[in-house]
């Protein structure tokens, strides 16, 4: 039995490195489950957004004031799942978020009115919100212990999911009520927690190893220095440009094909299905790119590629010239957030990767009632090409950042 002990104890290439490299393929498969399960709630729930605004009667001002209820829920939320994390763990965070998600896109099926779904979409953000803080703290301590870059592959999970998710709504748009849709999608949900919690549950994070370029206030826990403080801040603001688009294609996407460009229902669904499948591609191949070009490349590249993508996809005349802009918008965007949010958790810890998600999911989450704002004062495409202002600024912003890996 001591035996059986030091075997399931042991380190990466100790007698049983087996057992240990074992336990972390689970827990990699398991993240990588929650985040597909992530994005593809999230997509369910946005390309039902028509025929839920169809539903409530609300204009587009009163849609992105509905929409702001999930900004405000998942920020508020966002800043207190650092402290739940290092309470209760973040694989434990994850999974009761988890559950809670997929009961809450139900919900905004229930309503009819834009106040009443503003109060529901308050519940959905607050679920939303903490499982994206605490999937990103365990899969920072996951990479961190793994030691290769290997976070774009968890986001590449969350887009695949998200293009799973819309595809599945843009088949079924036609046919299933948005009711019946999202209570579908709620009992997909907690079969997929009920499958992979566990794992979560089973296994503890894992040790870090220390590392000698890390700030010493990170890996004690303490306070860090002011100018380190400043660095999370620097690429919680390039989360924050980046995600502003994931964001405002996600919900205002499918809106900007049908009523600007008349595309039929399906075509419009597939919009934010074709991004998500471009996002999808980039981050699978975003250890590669970060192992190749480095970190500063790789964030100026694909800010100032999103940026073209997305005046493309705002001003073109045609729909499918807009899928085309979409899709270069996703290839570019695809590993600016997810080394943002992998650095500043290398930089604080979790209290890093809370402070550069809150950030960047506050940019996804605020930037729909922006863009529904500005459709009303001057019209969606202009809107749309706020997306590749802050995109350029991502750009700006990471070159700004070449020196932060010596912080």
């Amino acid at each position: 039995m001591p035996q059986l002990n030091k075997l399931r104890t042991a380190l990466p290439g100790d007698l049983g490195g087996n057992t240990a490299t074992l336990s972390s393929a689970r827990l990699r498969t398991a993240l990588t489950v929650f985040f597909a399960l992530d994005g593809f709630l999230f997509a369910g729930w946005v390309v039902r957004i028509p025929a839920i605004k169809h539903q409530t009667g609300a204009s587009a001002a009163t849609l992105g004031l509905a929409l702001l209820g999930v900004s405000a829920g998942a920020v508020i939320t966002m800043t207190l799942t650092g402290r739940l994390c290092r309470r209760f763990g973040s694989h434990a965070v994850t999974v009761a978020c988890g559950v809670l998600l997929s009961l809450s896109i139900a919900l905004p099926a229930q309503t009819h009115s834009a106040l009443s779904l503003g109060l529901v979409l308050l519940v959905f953000g607050a679920a939303y919100g903490g499982m994206n803080v605490a999937m990103n703290s365990a899969a920072v301590d996951l990479v961190a212990a793994l030691r290769r870059p290997v976070m774009p592959s968890f986001h590449a999970a969350f887009s695949l999911g998200g293009m799973l998710g819309a595809g599945l709504g843009g088949l079924v748009a036609a046919g299933l009520s948005p009711a019946v849709h999202l209570s579908l999608l709620t009992g997909i949900g907690l079969l997929v927690t009920a499958l992979a919690g566990p794992v979560l549950l089973r296994y503890p994070a894992p040790v870090v190893p220390e590392r000698a370029d890390a700030p010493s206030a990170a890996r004690s826990g303490q306070r860090l220095s002011g100018r380190a403080r400043k660095v999370v801040l620097l690429f919680g603001l390039i989360a924050l440009c980046t995600a502003y688009g994931e964001g405002a294609l996600a919900d205002w996407g499918a809106l900007h094909l049908e009523q600007d460009l008349h595309a039929r229902p399906g075509i419009a669904a597939a919009g934010y299905s074709l991004f998500a499948l471009a996002m999808t591609a980039g981050r699978l191949s975003g250890t590669a790119l970060l192992e190749r070009l480095g970190q500063t490349r790789t964030l100026v590249a694909g800010g100032a590629t999103a940026a073209a993508g997305m005046l493309l996809g705002a001003l073109a005349p045609t729909a499918w010239l807009a899928l085309l802009g979409f899709a270069v918008t996703g290839i570019g965007l695809a590993n600016i957030f997810p080394v943002a949010v992998g650095r500043a958790g290398e930089l604080a810890g979790p209290g890093g990767v809370a402070a550069a998600s809150t950030l960047g999911y506050g940019g996804m989450l605020l930037g729909p009632p922006a863009i529904g704002f500005l459709a009303d004062w001057f019209s969606l495409p202009v809107a749309l090409t706020t997306v590749a202002v802050l995109a350029g600024a991502a750009a700006a912003l990471g070159y700004g950042a070449r020196r932060a890996a010596h912080t």
